[in-house]
């Protein structure tokens, strides 16, 4: 039930047809009797600096989902960004805080770790490849580094974006071995699809899977369907697999937290989610 007291969770993107997060946290929302709600918004690139100030002048507004293409744009939008978004150079994540000041933070990285971890896979000294330095691919790479990779490959068609991940990654993390321009999967423990390949019907692979190793093991972050061409041609070589939809569920205690809410844990957020693809 929204009423006037519901407290306003604003789902920025565009498009939003592959949303996925109202259908976990409304009915997490709604099995704890809390008066909140997530509500999709599809705000274009040119139109999203000046909604996002107007938004939160909102009486009612609590925090804000920022998702594709805006989670880069964020950063210089807000009064207060944690380290992890300044070194992912995105964010994911805003609030407005007591003193009115916009606050934001980044837990695209941490959701992924946290499932790679979770089903047995070690990160600490892994070799790890991230096709994809957007948003969600720079968190990833931020979250890895912090995890205790032991090197990171990075991967973009814009090199100046590359370079500058890399960068800041080098000044938090100097012993950190990085390489950067390649997207060949060869010779990496875990390769992790950070691009948005995937999300539309004809779209190309975001690498060469008869190059990645049966031992490897491979991530996604697209959502729009459960197994994505990618993922599927993985199996197909014998990779253990995480899908898009993993990184999401283990994201959302973080969120919670941000938010001021109770917290849960990704099994409990499975169970009450209502996902269709």
């Amino acid at each position: 039930m929204i009423r006037g007291t519901t407290k306003l969770i604003a789902h920025l993107g565009y498009p939003t047809e592959s949303f996925r997060a109202p259908m976990i946290y409304n009915p997490y929302f709604e099995r704890h009797g809390i008066d909140a709600v997530v509500v999709p918004m599809g705000v274009r690139a040119e139109d999203y600096p000046d909604f996002l100030r107007l938004a939160f002048r909102l009486s009612n507004i609590h925090g804000a989902l920022v998702t594709m293409p805006h989670k880069v744009t964020t950063v210089a939008l807000l009064d207060e960004v944690s380290p992890t978004a300044r070194i992912a150079g995105a964010c994911n994540a805003v609030r407005l805080g007591p003193d009115g000041r916009l606050q934001g933070d980044m837990f695209d990285g941490e959701g992924f770790v946290r499932g790679v971890l979770r089903k047995g896979r070690a990160v600490s000294g892994a070799r790890v490849l991230v096709v994809g330095a957007g948003g969600v691919g720079s968190a990833i790479a931020a979250s890895l580094a912090r995890a205790g990779a032991g090197a990171l490959g990075l991967h973009d068609p814009r090199p100046e974006v590359v370079e500058g991940l890399a960068g800041r990654l080098r000044t938090h993390y100097p012993d950190l071995e990085i390489a950067t321009g390649s997207n060949d999967p060869a010779g990496w423990d875990i390769v992790v699809n950070a691009t948005p390949l995937g999300m539309q019907a004809g779209d190309p692979l975001p690498m060469d899977v008869e190059r990645i190793a049966p031992a490897t093991f491979v991530g996604e972050v697209v959502m729009k369907q459960e197994i994505t061409p990618f993922l599927a041609a993985a199996q197909a070589r014998g990779c253990a697999i995480q899908v898009g939809s993993d990184m999401l569920f283990e994201m959302i205690p973080a969120y919670l937290e941000f938010f001021g809410f109770r917290t849960a844990d990704a099994a409990e957020l499975r169970e009450v989610a209502r996902l269709d693809y």
